[in-house]
Order: C-alpha cells, then sequence, then structure tokens
C-alpha cells in the first residue's frame, strides 16, 4: 500500500470556506464536491494549510506508531531533535534526554550537529566559488520548491544533504548501520525527508506528536531525574544550534569564515523568497551571493508543528540563550553529505485566451468590469481562477461574487413569481426588495412607470407607501414572525404575514388583499340567510297546512267514530226485546 502522504484531509470536516487554497503559496490544493483536498504532486509540504484550516479539516500524519515499533524491534533507535526544541520544551537538557529515553529510545542527538557539518562544507563551497547565486539546501520546503516550481534555479542549490540527513549520516557512521534514527522536530516536510531516505531517517516525528506520546504515556517529567548520563551524544552542539532562527546559518558560516566579496543574505518565509527569485537571471550575476532560505518566517521555531504558543521574540531568546561557542571552529567537516538535487517540474497548463475567457463566462465573468479579482475563491485573480477549473481543480461555486449573483436572481425570480405582494425593509424601515404585485397593489398609478425599472422602490420609506409599518416594527424590535388578519387600510381588507430575515436589521411581509373574497363571503351569506329564511317560511306554511288538514281530520274521524257509536247502541237495544 503507497504511503499517506504527510498532509492530508478529512472530507467530513472540511467545509467550503477555501481558506487553504488562499494560503497555498503554490495552489496545491483541489476542490471537489465544495471539499479540499493536497495534491501530492504539487504540495510542498509547507504547512500553511494546516495553520491556516479554521475546521481542523487539514491533517498531518501520524508516525508515532512507526517510531514505537522501531523501539519494539529491539534496535537502538537514536533521536535527531532539531534544536528548536530549546523554545518548546522549558526543560534543561538531561531531562529532555531523561523524557526521551523514558519512551524506550536508545540515546539522544542534536541536529545541530548536522548543521555544522553543513556550514563548514559550505564555507568551502563559497570560498572556492568566484561568482553566482548560491541557495541553502537545509530547508526541504525551499529546497522542493525550486525541483518543482523554479527548475532554473535548481543548480544554485547548494549540493548539500539538510543538517538532519547530514546528522542522520553522522550518526549511522559513528553508531553502525544498524541503528535507527528518527527525526524530531517542528517541521511537517522533514516527513518528506524520511520517505526519500529511509535509509538514512527511518521516521521523522513533530514536536506535537511527541508532546502528544509524552502524554499519552502519563510521563511526568517533573520525577524524572536529570542525571549525568543523560546527555547528548556523540557530544553536545555548539554554533549549529543557530540554524532554527532566521539568519543563524549565516551566523555560523561566519564562525567558519568566508571571503569578503561573499554576500551573505538571509530570506524568511516562502512568499518572500519567491519574490527574490522573480525577474531574476542566476547566469548574469556578477558576484558571489549566498542565500540562506527558510520557508517559515522567522525560521525553524516558527514552523507549522513547533507545538508552542510562545512569541517569536521569547522563542528566538531561548535558542539564544543556549547556544554554545567554541574558540575556533574547524574548516574540514567530518561528515559530508552530497546531495544532486534534480528538477521535477509541475505540469503546469497554459490555456488560450479563448477558453480562459469560455471559463470566465461560466462564472459570469463577461467583461474586465465583471472581474473583481477579490481572492475570495483563493485564488489571485479571476483568470487564475478560470485556469483552475479547465484543469479540474477548481468548481464555479467557489466564485463568492457569481454565487451571489445567482442568489439574488433567483431570490428575485421567486419574489416575481408570488402572486402575493411582497417587501423587504432595513431597520430604518427603507425597502430593500419588493415585487410586482407590491408596486401593483400599493403604487396605482405610479405602477406604469415604475414597472419600466427593477430598483425603483429601493431606499424609499415605507411610511410613505403602506400603512401598515407598526407591523413591521413590531417584527424588527422582537424578532418574531406577526400574523395580521383582515388588516383594514383605506376600506380595504389585507391578511398580513411579517417574519424576520436578520434580527432588528431586516424585516420581510407577505401582504394579501381578502378584501374581494371577504365581500363574497358576505354576500355568499346574505344570500344564504335568504334562502334559510325562504325555507323557514316554507315549513311553517307547510306546518300550517299539515296542521289544519289534521284537525280536519280529527273532526271528521270523531264524527264518524260517535254516528258508528249512536248505530250500534240502537243495534243493542233490539236485542234485547
Amino acid at each position: 500500500m503507497d504511503k499517506i502522504y504527510p498532509v492530508y484531509t478529512l472530507i467530513n470536516e472540511c467545509h467550503d470556506c477555501y481558506k487553504c487554497v488562499r494560503e497555498c503559496s503554490v495552489k496545491a490544493i483541489r476542490i471537489k464536491d465544495g471539499h479540499a483536498s493536497v495534491m501530492d504532486d504539487k504540495c510542498i509540504a509547507c504547512g500553511h494549510c494546516v495553520e491556516a484550516c479554521p475546521s481542523n479539516a487539514k491533517r498531518i500524519r501520524y508516525d508515532i506508531n512507526k517510531a514505537a515499533a522501531l523501539i519494539k524491534s529491539g534496535r537502538k533507535v537514536i533521536v535527531s531533535l532539531a534544536p528548536s526544541w530549546r523554545g518548546v520544551f522549558d526543560i534543561e537538557a538531561a531531562k529532555m534526554v531523561a523524557v526521551l529515553k523514558k519512551l524506550g529510545f536508545y540515546a539522544v542527538s542534536e541536529t545541530a550537529l548536522g548543521a555544522q557539518e553543513v556550514s563548514i562544507k559550505t564555507a568551502d563551497i563559497l570560498n572556492r566559488a568566484d561568482k553566482g547565486l548560491f541557495i541553502s539546501s537545509a530547508c526541504p520546503v525551499i529546497v522542493d520548491y525550486v525541483r518543482l516550481y523554479r527548475q532554473d534555479f535548481i543548480r544554485n542549490v547548494v549540493p548539500l544533504g539538510s543538517p538532519a540527513l547530514t546528522h542522520a549520516q553522522l550518526l549511522k557512521r559513528t553508531y553502525g548501520d544498524e541503528i535507527a534514527v528518527v527525526f524530531a522536530g517542528p517541521c511537517i516536510a522533514k516527513k518528506n525527508e524520511s520517505d526519500r531516505h529511509p535509509e538514512l531517517i527511518d521516521a521523522a516525528l513533530t514536536f506535537e506528536e511527541l508532546k502528544y506520546w509524552i502524554k499519552e504515556q502519563f510521563i511526568d517529567i517533573q520525577q524524572l531525574e536529570a542525571g549525568r548520563e543523560n546527555g547528548f551524544v556523540p557530544e553536545g552542539a555548539y554554533e549549529g544550534a543557530l540554524y532554527p532562527i532566521e539568519g543563524g546559518m549565516n551566523d555560523t558560516i561566519r564562525k567558519v569564515g568566508v571571503s569578503s566579496d561573499t554576500q551573505l543574505l538571509n530570506i524568511s518565509s516562502l512568499t518572500s523568497f519567491q519574490k527574490a527569485l522573480d525577474g531574476l537571471d542566476p547566469n548574469e550575476l556578477d558576484r558571489k551571493i549566498f542565500v540562506e532560505a527558510l520557508a517559515c518566517h522567522g525560521g525553524c521555531i516558527n514552523g507549522p508543528c513547533s507545538a508552542s504558543k510562545k512569541s517569536t521574540l521569547l522563542l528566538t531568546s531561548d535558542v539564544l540563550e543556549n547556544v554554545k561557542t567554541r574558540e575556533k571552529v574547524p574548516t574540514e567537516p567530518q561528515t559530508v553529505m552530497h546531495e544532486n538535487y534534480k528538477p521535477n517540474p509541475v505540469q503546469q497548463n497554459v490555456y488560450p485566451i479563448e477558453q480562459i475567457i469560455a471559463a470566465m463566462q461560466k462564472i459570469g465573468k463577461f467583461s474586465e468590469e465583471d472581474e473583481l479579482n477579490c481572492g475570495g475563491c483563493g485564488y489571485a485573480t479571476c483568470r487564475d481562477l478560470a485556469a483552475a477549473l479547465l484543469s479540474g481543480d477548481a468548481e464555479p461555486s467557489m466564485c463568492v461574487s457569481y454565487m451571489r449573483k445567482i442568489a439574488m436572481k433567483k431570490a428575485a425570480a421567486m419574489l416575481r413569481c408570488m402572486p402575493s405582494a411582497t417587501v423587504m425593509v432595513d431597520s430604518g424601515l427603507k425597502i430593500i426588495e419588493t415585487n410586482d404585485a407590491f408596486m401593483k397593489m400599493f403604487c396605482g398609478d405610479m405602477y406604469e412607470s415604475l414597472d419600466s425599472f427593477q430598483d425603483s422602490l429601493q431606499g424609499a420609506d415605507i411610511a410613505k407607501i403602506v400603512d401598515f409599518t407598526d407591523v413591521l416594527k413590531k417584527t424588527l424590535q422582537s424578532g418574531k414572525d406577526v400574523h395580521r388578519e383582515h388588516y383594514e387600510i383605506k376600506d380595504k381588507l389585507y391578511d398580513i404575514s411579517a417574519f424576520t430575515v436578520e434580527p432588528q436589521e431586516i424585516a420581510g411581509a407577505i401582504i394579501t388583499d381578502v378584501t374581494q373574497s371577504e365581500m363574497n363571503r358576505e354576500k355568499i351569506a346574505l344570500k344564504a340567510h335568504e334562502v334559510i329564511n325562504k325555507n323557514i317560511a316554507t315549513v311553517q306554511n307547510i306546518a300550517s297546512l299539515l296542521g289544519e288538514h289534521m284537525v280536519e281530520t280529527e273532526l271528521l274521524l270523531n264524527s264518524i267514530a260517535e254516528d258508528f257509536d249512536v248505530k250500534d247502541g240502537a243495534a243493542g237495544d233490539k236485542n234485547k226485546k
């Protein structure tokens, strides 16, 4: 299985803010379905996206398990400890060694030893040269930037391994190739160095990982004893400890000694380095310039994984306070690691202007006036975004102004299509938006002239147009929806539903004229009453007729009964005789 790249994204945690695109100097971020992913082949592992991500979606590869496995394997594992540890861990050197030994490491050595060797050899290279540009190879981010994006300067990179690689080689030569070396420092890009040189560095940990590991193992630093046996091997470092601060490498080179015609410049931050190279042709230099180039502003002490909240001033001070000096710096290095850096150019697609224009039209850019170049998408210009769209690294939804226009068009279309009158006002009861139905309902004779332009009522005082401002005021003040039925205005009845868009800032209302429907309802009610009254009269008439008929029937039956009784009685008398 392929090794996970040192920087990756937790997709579920990534939200479409595009801040990582904005912070990435080389635009090694691809946006797909609203989520950002790191393009390994373009990334230089500077870590800016990790620091910038507001949702903590950008993560760094976890290598503690790998380091722990090396320890469990039975091999002697030595830590190559970056000199910026002085500003991160507020403990003395002996205790720092004791802590790392408690984790299971065999010994601890200072990466600064390798830095000293690099400085000695760099000074020798500069002293042998007549002129030209020389770029330090100490920072892996700078080296990868040149390899991938500025191949015209690849020959100017000093052909030496970084202090970490040089130190690892020194340890292998001192203790044997069978040992394992684990680097610990503030840099993410060291994981790339470890991946590319597994024969020298077996694993690379950040200070954040190291702190987490110490905490995970419940190590009480204060209880550990700082004995004499807890010293750096094979010896303590001297001027090499200056490397993590801006200009530190140049200071060590001066201590070694360089010719007076050598200019030693220091540049910290990738942006500054980019600008320093722009417009420069190294072949035309008539002088000798060495550039100590570091990708992090202020130096390695401000690395993306320094795991310290201290100010740059204090971090620098802590490093300087613990630097040891020696009377004479050797002019010959003990260990030299030669590195032939090869270009690995990133394919930069160049699109014809016709394709760029077509891509811009997809994000609503039809003229130069439409090209806001606001940077909201993460790209410096609209044309850069268009190129990214063509490369498949971006999406049209990244353009904030374009999405805003779409949203406004959709909202306007919905408002226009609504049969009910609609209006939105600000906190000062000034009209923000209305629809056609509103203008027809309340503007009367003015409608014909207002209908010719969409924004005719924007900014108008709604109190001068309608008489239900009290409803909108109540909504703005309370932040709650308000509903009024049969609200009477000038002999007309309205149903008004006022709602909050932004509490105390924007409110809206939907108004329906119910006058006609109420009039129709009254007519129907009158008709119903008429029908009911007629029915009652008919029923009463029927009942009356039925009553008279029943009386007549009753009289007739009684008469028949009486006649029957009389006849029946006469027959009885005859029988008795």
